[in-house]
């Protein structure tokens, strides 16, 4: 498979530049030489085939050739709230969210959070969590990278929310009273953008739950099983690219 670097950068043919610093160490790591083939991808729509010219030090440069319009994306427009699991677990999140193909992912915490940040140090996380998305989508084949939110509150987050669109699906993870997952596969089907919220360990409580349902959040379930959650959100992604592709 030939190795695939996004860049951050307007790209077209017959275009010589120096990689980025992020994709450069990688085609020094890769010890690609002069005449290589790689892959570009800016996220302003399919991907560029392209060549090293020269390998440096530090620096590496190529010739952009040509264009493919490659379609990977989910046709479905997936939105990801999650109150962020503990540990390292947001980062697998992220990056197995970007494979499945979500288009977005807002970092939440909650009452319940064990997860806390704020200040340079939830920048700091959410840098690092776009790096996972990047690096997940040039393993992935996917040319959209997802933008990751900076983290906010539960209840900010839902006040800002404008009304819901005509053509949008709210949907938050219960443990409570909730629809099957499977009871709202004809608002999916019609929908052009799901937004579906996802608790902490533990789930949300239920002043967060009724505030969510208020922001019109359809409270739904996946089944009798409870699922950790940094697998639950994992499990809905599945669910809508199958769908989708169907």
């Amino acid at each position: 498979m030939t190795p695939r670097f996004h860049v951050d950068l307007p790209l077209q043919a017959h275009q010589q530049f120096s990689l980025p610093a992020s994709a450069a160490r990688h085609v020094q790591v890769l010890r690609l030489q002069p005449g290589a083939a790689i892959t570009l991808f800016n996220g302003q729509g399919g991907e560029w085939q392209a060549e090293v010219l020269r390998m440096g030090r530090s620096e590496v440069e190529v010739k952009v050739l040509t264009h493919q319009n490659a379609q990977r994306e989910m046709q479905l427009r997936v939105s990801l709230a999650i109150v962020m699991p503990a540990n390292d677990r947001m980062d697998a999140v992220v990056e197995k969210a970007t494979e499945l193909g979500v288009f977005a992912v807002q970092p939440l915490m909650s009452d319940r959070s064990v997860l806390r940040l704020t200040g340079e140090r939830a920048q700091k996380k959410t840098a690092h969590w776009q790096g996972v998305a990047v690096a997940a989508c040039e393993q992935s084949g996917r040319t959209h990278v997802p933008k990751i939110a900076v983290v906010m509150s539960l209840s900010d987050w839902l006040k800002s929310l404008a009304a819901v669109a005509h053509s949008e699906l709210r949907c938050v993870l219960s443990l409570r009273d909730a629809q099957p997952w499977q009871a709202l596969q004809t608002q999916v089907n019609s929908a052009a953008h799901v937004r579906f919220l996802s608790g902490p360990e533990g789930g949300l409580t239920e002043v967060e739950e009724a505030l969510a349902r208020r922001h019109g959040f359809i409270a739904t379930s996946l089944g009798p099983r409870v699922l950790r959650a940094d697998t639950a959100p994992l499990a809905v992604l599945a669910a809508l690219g199958l769908s989708a592709a169907a």
